[in-house]
């Protein structure tokens, strides 16, 4: 699992979608260049390395990035480039055999490590709804993202026992730094769980939801928490999140339920009563209403899918 810390909201989300970060590659590229990547089934992940290029996502303008940034991107495609007026070549083209060293051009005055964060295939869209499909973080967003990227070539360019599992550890990491440093841009602020973190009277009821999910929370309680009266807080959670604050706890519970659901044999009763249900009905009604479909057949439809 990405996180072993569940007293969170972001640590909560990231092990209920089974986010796993995986090292992949290491590109390398000089001269005049440029390569057409496709729009990634998972949350692509990027340390730039040396050098610089451009990043153009689909649709959009040019972006440039330099040693020390760190570049995300899910569900659009892209090309990296040398300059932006260049014929890119399809990424297929030189990411065959499963080669982990990759070279394009001539010499490498470009060099980024790469990997990926596989998601449950399911639910995985909880995160990358909730990101833009490109993200960029400069190095002087990062923190301790620069020391993490140093140990990281360390551990590529080392022949001891367990690197590669090393490398992974990493990445995950860098990946969780890279979250926390785009919740710190006002920028990020947009209706969905993840601009909920990043407001600081939200966030405390958010925290107490993840870490109390069967508790039978009221809104003049967590308005309590929040430190705002009961209209205020339910506006402000609506309009940051996206929901209310009752909906938005039926809905990580229905979550949380799912993928007990995916990954195992639990009976539905014990699901339920855990989640502070007090009847199955109630559970059962409550997650057709969010889900469309029964416990049971969620079940049937989506056991194992989750790998």
């Amino acid at each position: 699992m990405i996180v072993q810390n569940a007293q969170d909201a972001l640590s909560d989300v990231l092990s209920a979608i089974d986010a796993r970060a995986l090292f992949s590659v290491r590109f390398a590229a000089g001269g005049p260049w440029a390569v057409a990547f496709p729009p990634p089934s998972y949350v692509k992940f990027n340390a730039i390395r040396h050098g610089g290029a451009w990043v153009i996502p689909e649709g959009e303008a040019p972006m440039r990035i330099e040693a020390g940034d760190c570049l995300v991107v899910s569900g659009k495609a892209f090309t990296l480039c040398s300059d932006p007026r260049m014929k890119p070549i399809p990424a297929r083209d030189i990411f065959i055999g499963g080669n982990l060293d990759v070279m394009v051009g001539d010499g490498q005055d470009f060099v980024l490590l790469g990997g990926s964060v596989n998601l449950d295939t399911v639910d995985g869209t909880l995160l990358t709804d909730a990101l833009p499909p490109v993200v960029v973080i400069a190095r002087e967003e990062a923190g301790p993202i620069a020391w993490l990227l140093e140990q990281l070539d360390a551990e590529w360019n080392s022949t001891a026992p367990g690197s590669r599992i090393a490398c992974n550890d990493l990445l995950r990491l860098i990946f969780i730094h890279v979250l926390r440093a785009y919740l710190a841009r006002e920028t990020s602020r947009h209706p969905g769980w993840l601009a909920g973190l990043t407001d600081r009277r939200l966030a405390p009821a958010l925290r107490a939801i993840h870490a109390d999910p069967a508790r039978r929370w009221t809104v003049d309680e967590l308005a309590g928490i929040a430190g705002q009266s009961r209209s205020a807080f339910a506006e402000r959670f609506r309009d940051t999140v996206g929901a209310s604050p009752i909906d938005y706890l039926a809905a990580w519970r229905m979550r949380l339920a799912a993928a007990r659901l995916r990954r195992g044999d639990e009976p539905l009763p014990r699901i339920a009563q855990s989640l502070g249900y007090a009847s199955d009905s109630a559970f059962a009604a409550t997650f057709r209403r969010v889900l469309g479909q029964s416990p049971a057949r969620y079940r049937s439809l989506h056991r194992g899918a989750a790998a």
